[in-house]
């Protein structure tokens, strides 16, 4: 009980903001000083005098009577729109004009700057210290006059980004191949090419005490649900975190239900996938230095859908459906039905078949289920360590070492050859789910239905698949329940669930996500039959 009192007194004092953080908050809450000196010394005091901080004096006018102030952040700007736009602006195009008259009479050189001098489309006005550093790191160039208290934001983003590549992670054959970058603009501006409309809505905000990230959300006016953008607002403003350094903490924060394994947002590198998604009623949330876009509400069928999807013809969409459904039954299902058809249920097998892993099994030392338990976890850690190596080795060493320890542990009598065919069946079915993350939830759970097998047998996976299916319609994403259009069924929403309709069959958008504009605008084109008959 001492202990804990000391502990909580430690972390108690230690929550207390010290005084001199208390007078730095104070300073940065307070206005812009008159004298260019004080407010310069003040900015480098609170940067530590950090060494990317760049600060430029000059004299503008031909008498050079008012002295100015450059403050930016080296890396973070555009430095040839600084000596092309400001610089060349205030020094050399400021001596042929009559400034120096208008200083020395009433008429307001800030005025004067900014409607007549700056040649700079995004200009915003400073007037305290934080506004100052909030513009300051996120790419802008601050201007300072002596002799007052107010200054100048202007928007001069540069530095080096990744620029747009190919998607990595959401591959198609037929279909645009960019995808998003580290840079939200850059992001937001592939959305607008995409959505060449006046309602596509963008909202930003700063989230993150220290790192105070831009977090944007883009949703289309009139289609998209007013109830979901103001409980996505609200889940925004909750968050109350130190730090926003990529779209996985937003997502942490704000979904619904923590305690399940199953992925209630969807996220996508594509803009093409996110363009559909504000087109059918859905809000997509941008984090600035994030290659990925949060797409919500997500609902269960939306992880088996691909950009492929809507590029290819209707028929070849829907075996492709349904195979990826067959791919994650056999992903959940494989080793349990094999472990307790064996264990339990062993009339069901054919005789011939029977026999042989009968025959198998008499040299291996382990039950079925041990079998499967070590296989699946060599398996795991093959394929975590062809993730985490080097791109050029990674997939040679996963598979080659896939490959020698399962043919190693068939001599050598630990596994049987029937249980390695079986893991390896389910592995390849898992990399058929697109989603990685319903991926990485079907393999937390095959462990869990396999150890009902081998304890239950059929019965058990039997009451897995019940709970499992319980648990999924007890799931929500931002109001709508996760399992539509199955639970609650809605007819009007098979078109685009496991089937999928030719293009004019997709005449209406998903009835629960988007309730104001449930039609679609454009007129669908008539069926092939209608064609022939006009």
């Amino acid at each position: 009980m001492r202990h804990f009192k000391k502990t909580f007194t430690n972390r108690w004092k230690q929550s207390l903001p010290s005084q001199n953080n208390q007078t730095q908050e104070s300073t940065q809450r307070d206005g812009l000083k008159s004298n260019l000196e004080e407010n310069i010394q003040t900015i480098k005091e609170a940067l530590g005098k950090s060494s990317d901080l760049i600060i430029r004096e000059i004299l503008i006018g031909k008498e050079r009577k008012l002295k100015a102030g450059i403050v930016y952040i080296e890396g973070l700007i555009d430095v040839p729109s600084i000596q092309n736009f400001i610089l060349e602006s205030l020094m050399l195009d400021l001596q042929k004009s009559d400034i120096d008259k208008k200083l020395s009479s009433d008429e307001n050189p800030i005025l004067l700057l900014k409607n007549s001098v700056l040649a700079v489309g995004d200009l915003k006005d400073l007037t305290d210290y934080n506004t100052l550093f909030t513009y300051l790191f996120s790419g802008n160039v601050i201007l300072l006059l002596d002799g007052y208290t107010q200054g100048f934001a202007m928007g001069m983003q540069g530095g080096k980004d990744r620029g747009v590549m190919e998607a990595t992670t959401e591959n198609t054959v037929r279909g645009p191949k960019e995808a998003y970058t580290e840079s939200l603009r850059t992001n937001t501006a592939l959305l607008r090419r995409k959505i060449n409309d006046r309602n596509l809505w963008l909202e930003t905000q700063k989230i993150g005490k220290v790192t105070k990230t831009d977090v944007s959300i883009a949703y289309i006016n009139g289609i998209v649900n007013d109830k979901v953008v103001n409980e996505v607002r609200k889940r925004l403003d909750r968050i109350e975190i130190d730090s926003i350094l990529e779209t996985g903490y937003v997502e942490e924060l704000i979904q619904d239900e923590a305690y399940t394994p199953f992925p209630t947002i969807f996220n996508t590198e594509r803009p093409d996938v996110t363009a559909a998604a504000l087109l059918e009623g859905r809000i997509a949330i941008f984090v600035d230095g994030a290659p990925h876009a949060l797409i919500v509400p997500a609902l269960f069928i939306q992880f088996f859908q691909t950009a492929d999807d809507y590029y290819q013809r209707a028929d070849i969409v829907t075996l492709l459906r349904i195979l990826r459904y067959i791919g994650f039954f056999i992903a959940l299902l494989g080793p349990s039905l094999y472990i307790a058809v064996t264990t339990f249920h062993q009339e069901m097998l054919p005789t011939p078949l029977l026999i042989n892993v009968a025959a198998q099994h008499e040299g291996v030392p382990f039950p079925a289920f041990i079998e499967a338990l070590m296989m699946e976890i060599t398996f795991e850690i093959l394929r975590e360590a062809g993730v985490r190596m080097p791109r050029t080795i990674g997939q040679a060493v996963s598979i080659v070492g896939t490959l020698v320890i399962g043919t190693a542990a068939v001599e050598a009598g630990i596994v049987s050859a029937a249980m390695v065919i079986v893991v390896a069946i389910t592995a390849i079915s898992s990399f058929i789910v697109s989603s990685f993350n319903l991926a990485i939830a079907v393999r937390m759970l095959r462990f869990v239905i396999m150890g009902l097998a081998a304890s239950f047998g059929l019965f058990g996976i039997i009451v897995g698949l019940i709970a499992l299916i319980l648990h999924l319609c007890s799931l929500r994403s931002f109001g709508v329940p996760y399992m539509t259009p199955f639970a609650p069924f809605i007819a009007e929403d098979q078109k685009d669930a496991i089937l999928r309709l030719p293009r004019w069959g997709l005449f209406s958008r998903p009835r629960l996500i988007s309730q104001k504009n449930v039609e679609r605008e454009d007129t669908p084109s008539p069926k092939p039959e209608q064609r022939e008959q006009k």
